[in-house]
């Protein structure tokens, strides 16, 4: 690993990217055998899935925002060192109504169809919001889902991809804000997410769920301004909301007639706030307050003694949700745009008391992955992310991050823009990075994307599985060891 400058530029320049990585993919294709450059180790037989968005238009009318993209499924099976590959479209209702009309029926994320107030009212409490599922997957009580920042998680079978349905936990807990980064405790055998509930008084509801069976409320908050979060940090003892000054009137839900995220007004005056709750009980641990600040993604989070060490990459503001607008990222408009640079932070809260401070290590980085099964709420040592070599660029080489010493490693190659870095542990390896890293890569070169399989340890290139067509950028993505 090799130690890099990471002082903060602060003139930023246009996004240097690939179209292709924000153009439609239409076709749905399974190939059974990839063509194969290099080796992949026979230990490695599961799946990866990964979900994001890949249908920008419906007929003449255009998606504003990466994030609203109908979704799209993308498999990677591995057996006996070979690879295939097939993807679907999930068939949510946002899909099937754009199928059928020709139009954009459905209200996304910076993307609302609908104009009149009775319209949105209608949407804010009735079953017309979306579930436009192209954000994340997991596995929640053995079944196979896809999320993304609505309520409304659709199963799919992990051998298909054929869409199963919604899942409906038929209780109490609701909401209309949630996120797609549930945190699974595999000791405790449960999964832990939250939702936002909008109204005169609004709520943060954290619930619980144990394996086989329904949800369960651990708490809930009151916000009378919710903020947008897009993941929430999780300890042995605690889940961590993180409430950056990006916040919300619900009533501007109703009669402001702009899309979901732009009702949400940066107010930096309000400063971030970290909610300790404690997992057993419910009860506010304690509130601690400091600069203001935007993020998605938490890295991970642990308890030494009597604190709470909390890794996240961070922004200055929300530039960054603008940043993402496909008009933007696809370089269509005529005044030049800057992209924030991101930060990972660590930051210190000392229990009962009011302290919390951060230090800085590394800039220009996303989408950030750890051996989770080993290390989620537990001290470690390295992270995984995408990343870029200059300010301005979009991801165009991957990171491994020693959080400790602040070494890192890169892989990169000249044209090729990958997305997020899943880690895979060897089966028996003692060491945390014992494994591999998997990568969807976008070759603007060839104009297709390929599958890149690294060495955990050594951060070299072993394989990459090359794909016939382009596949959109995509969000998240995970791995399964034990569904093929």
């Amino acid at each position: 690993m090799r130690t890099g400058s990471n002082s903060l530029v602060k003139e930023l320049d246009l996004w240097k990217t690939d179209r292709h990585g924000f153009t439609t993919l239409q076709d749905e294709v399974s190939i059974n055998v990839l063509p194969l450059q290099g080796k992949i180790p026979e230990w490695l037989s599961g799946t990866l899935i990964r979900n994001g968005p890949a249908k920008f238009a419906v007929g003449k009318q255009n998606y504003n925002h990466w994030f609203d993209g109908l979704a799209m499924l993308h498999k990677f099976s591995f057996t006996r060192g070979n690879v295939s590959y097939s993807n679907r479209f999930i068939r949510s209702k946002a899909y099937k109504k754009a199928e059928d009309t020709g139009i954009i029926s459905f209200p996304e994320f910076a993307t609302d169809p609908c104009r009149s107030i009775f319209s949105r009212v209608s949407t804010m409490f009735s079953s017309h919001t979306t579930d436009n599922t192209n954000v994340n997957i997991a596995r929640v009580a053995n079944k196979f889902i896809a999320m993304t920042e609505t309520p409304i998680p659709i199963e799919f079978d992990p051998h298909t991809l054929e869409t199963v349905g919604v899942i409906d936990y038929n209780d109490h807990i609701s909401g209309r804000l949630t996120t797609a980064h549930p945190h699974h405790d595999f000791d405790k055998k449960e999964t832990i997410n939250y939702m936002t509930q909008f109204s005169r008084e609004s709520k943060y509801n954290i619930y619980r769920v144990i394996t086989g069976k329904n949800r369960e409320l651990i708490t809930s908050l009151r916000s009378k301004e919710p903020s947008y979060m897009h993941s929430f940090a999780l300890t042995e003892n605690y889940v961590i909301l993180v409430e950056f000054p990006l916040v919300i009137n619900p009533i501007d839900l109703l009669v402001s007639g702009k899309p979901f995220i732009e009702n949400f007004k940066w107010k930096p005056e309000r400063g971030t706030k970290f909610t300790v709750v404690s997992r057993s009980d419910g009860k506010i641990v304690g509130s601690y307050h400091t600069d203001p600040f935007f993020a998605f993604h938490h890295v991970n989070a642990f308890e030494i003694e009597n604190k709470i060490v909390l890794d996240i990459v961070t922004y200055q503001n929300d530039d960054i949700i603008r940043s993402l607008y496909l008009d933007v990222v696809r370089g269509n408009v005529k005044d030049k745009k800057t992209i924030p640079t991101s930060e990972l932070r660590r930051y210190e809260i000392r229990l009962n008391s009011n302290f919390i401070e951060h230090e800085t290590s590394h800039v220009m980085l996303e989408l950030p992955r750890i051996n989770y099964r080993r290390n989620n709420m537990n001290d470690y040592d390295f992270m995984y992310a995408a990343g870029t070599h200059s300010i301005g660029d979009f991801t165009n080489r991957l990171i491994k991050i020693n959080v400790k010493s602040k070494d890192f490693a890169v892989w990169s190659e000249k044209g090729c823009h990958p997305g997020e870095p899943v880690f895979v542990a060897r089966p028996g390896g003692v060491q945390e990075d014992d494994g591999l890293v998997l990568s969807v890569v976008l070759d603007s070169n060839k104009e297709n994307s390929y599958l890149l399989v690294l060495n955990a340890q050594s951060f070299e290139e072993i394989a990459r599985a090359e794909v016939p067509h382009h596949i959109p950028y995509g969000i998240h993505g995970q791995y399964f060891g034990d569904i093929n």
